[in-house]
């Protein structure tokens, strides 16, 4: 165990977050036990000699407006200073040697040095483990130590405390024996050494708990990306198997369109690969692949299919989670226009609404009800059950997800997610890639 922490072994930011409401705690603390003292101090005047009141008041008074202080100038500040954490018991602990000195001087060292005042000692080490790093706890179990000690020798050498060797004739004479000071400062030491131990091994518990914590937010991590990966596997085989229904069955009525398929489907296998490894693209990326999707759709259903995009200027670089928008219009397509006989549309919107992103799919299909039908009949809605399940994992909840049918028919999806921005590729004038866009999808 390291008692002296080197940069390398710094406590975490988080323990000294955690000191910051200790101390003002402790500082609580001292301020009830002044005014306590300040109290009875009062109380006791009319009885002590001028001597001893003058003493109090010497040592009381600068530790109380010392302390009140405190509250004034930086209690109300979100941290208080760092440097506070050393100079408080500082000034405790010169408080007790000055209130022991004080009373030696002004009436007896005898009774000085045998006043319970002694153990306030104890009780400022005592706080150092919750409120300290160990190279202040050692510092002022340090100068606990020293201040004692330098206080009995200048008491010796000034003849104000009468020495006697035996301990019995030290109590009926009103005498000091070397011995018991002795006892006292050795307890004092040890007592300072244990402080500091404590406080050393808070700072070990607090560092080991932040790295366990640390490692097990990586491994979450890592589970939700392993998660999220699965999630994108799961959409790929899932639309590569309808497409590749479709071309089977065109190969016996219409060998070209089949072949037209065949060669969008590479073309859209071609650009997933391209953005396998990532969870958030731009917002155009997602349009080519969907521009992709809809060719290969197009091929199947001729004149039936009609898909609309409209994007606000300044969105299309915004981050959305790559394979977004190809399987909800899938599902769309699949499950609204589909089954239905004649014409239908699919309307795709995106625009910004302040620090939000909204994404909207729209069909005018055969309505929730088939739709509920056929998904149950079919095992399918992997599509929206996957996004909402990506979506909780990307934003938590900083994601709106809405589905539903719409008053005028067909199905309508919605999305909120927030608005950030990635990079975009470079590429032709937005308004062109709109224009491009609307006619390839257009039937």
């Amino acid at each position: 165990m390291q008692l002296f922490a080197t940069a390398s072994f710094a406590p975490p930011p988080s323990l000294r977050l955690r000191r910051d409401p200790a101390e003002r705690i402790l500082n609580g603390l001292r301020a009830a036990v002044v005014f306590l003292l300040t109290a009875s101090a009062l109380m006791y005047a009319p009885h002590l000699s001028p001597a001893l009141n003058v003493a109090n008041v010497l040592v009381l008074g600068p530790t109380l407006a010392w302390t009140v202080a405190q509250y004034l100038i930086w209690y109300r500040r979100p941290e208080l200073p760092d440097w506070l954490s050393a100079v408080n018991p500082i000034v405790d602990v010169t408080a007790v040697t000055a209130i022991i000195g004080g009373y030696a001087v002004a009436q007896s060292g005898v009774l000085a040095l045998r006043s319970p005042i002694f153990l306030m000692y104890f009780v400022v080490l005592a706080g150092r483990p919750v409120a300290s790093s160990v190279r202040k706890a050692a510092f002022i179990s340090v100068l606990a130590v020293m201040e004692y000690a330098g206080l009995l020798v200048w008491l010796w050498i000034a003849n104000r405390i009468p020495l006697a060797i035996d301990p019995i004739d030290a109590v009926l004479t009103a005498r000091i024996t070397p011995l018991d000071e002795a006892a006292k400062l050795v307890l004092l030491a040890v007592f300072g050494i244990v402080s500091t131990y404590a406080t050393s091994w808070v700072e070990h518990l607090v560092r080991e708990a932040s790295k366990e914590s640390t490692e097990r937010q990586r491994v979450v991590t890592r589970l939700v990306q392993s998660e999220l990966d699965t999630l994108k596997l799961q959409l790929n085989p899932h639309f590569l198997f309808n497409a590749l229904n479709s071309a089977m069955a065109l190969i016996a009525t219409d060998p070209p369109a089949a072949e037209r398929m065949v060669s969008e489907l590479s073309d859209f296998l071609r650009l997933v690969l391209s953005t396998s490894s990532e969870q958030e693209v731009p917002l155009e990326r997602e349009l080519g692949l969907l521009d992709r999707y809809v060719a290969i759709q197009r091929v199947r259903f001729q004149d039936r299919l009609t898909v609309t995009c409209n994007i606000e200027d300044g969105v299309r670089a915004a981050l959305v989670p790559s394979l977004l928008l190809q399987p909800l219009v899938e599902n769309a397509i699949r499950h609204g226009i589909s089954p239905r006989a004649g014409a239908g549309y699919v309307y795709v919107t995106a625009r910004r609404l302040g620090d939000k992103l909204s994404i909207t799919i729209l069909d005018d299909g055969v309505g929730v009800r088939a739709r509920r039908s056929r998904e149950r009949s079919r095992g399918s809605g992997l599509g929206l059950l996957n996004t909402t399940t990506r979506l909780i994992h990307l934003y938590g909840e900083g994601h709106e997800f809405e589905s539903g049918p719409r008053d005028e028919g067909g199905y309508a999806v919605r999305i909120t997610i927030p608005f950030r921005l990635g990079r975009l590729a470079p590429s032709r004038d937005g308004a062109e890639r709109n224009e491009e866009l609307s006619t390839a999808v257009k039937s």
